[in-house]
């Protein structure tokens, strides 16, 4: 598997795929992709998992983390989101942060992530904001 920054029309397909199969392709698309920095993990020349990062100040958010349903529970989400983190960190990143599904909270524990209690629902699904100090 190999991860490189790509453009951020290149995330949609997946985005949609993933994480919300039932939305049409050109609504995967957010006002501020392009001021973002995305990175595609690749296995066999073949894009299987995404993520979009956004730096305001030490803070970075990141959005959009979908990985190929046949390729999850490989190891891919996990190599993606260390490299991710350590992207950020590299920038300056003091806190890392994202909105978690919560059926993905038991994933971003394992990477070191911590549970905010803020919790909240947005277009049908539920979420709590997750986050990784940096000391």
């Amino acid at each position: 598997m190999t991860i490189e920054q790509i453009r951020p029309e290149l995330t949609w397909r997946l985005r949609q795929k993933v994480l919300y199969p039932a939305e049409k392709l050109y609504q995967m698309e957010m006002e501020e992709d392009n001021n973002g920095i995305h990175f595609g993990a690749f296995e066999n020349d073949t894009l299987v998992g995404v993520v979009s990062l956004f730096q305001k100040g030490k803070n970075f958010q990141f959005r959009k983390f979908a990985v190929d349903a046949d390729m999850q529970n490989k190891g891919i989400g996990r190599t993606l989101l260390n490299y991710m983190v350590n992207f950020a960190v590299a920038e300056g990143a003091e806190r890392i942060w994202c909105n978690a599904r919560l059926s993905a909270i038991g994933f971003y524990l394992k990477s070191g992530f911590s549970q905010t209690s803020i919790l909240f629902s947005k277009n049908g699904f539920d979420y709590e904001i997750m986050e990784k100090l940096i000391s």
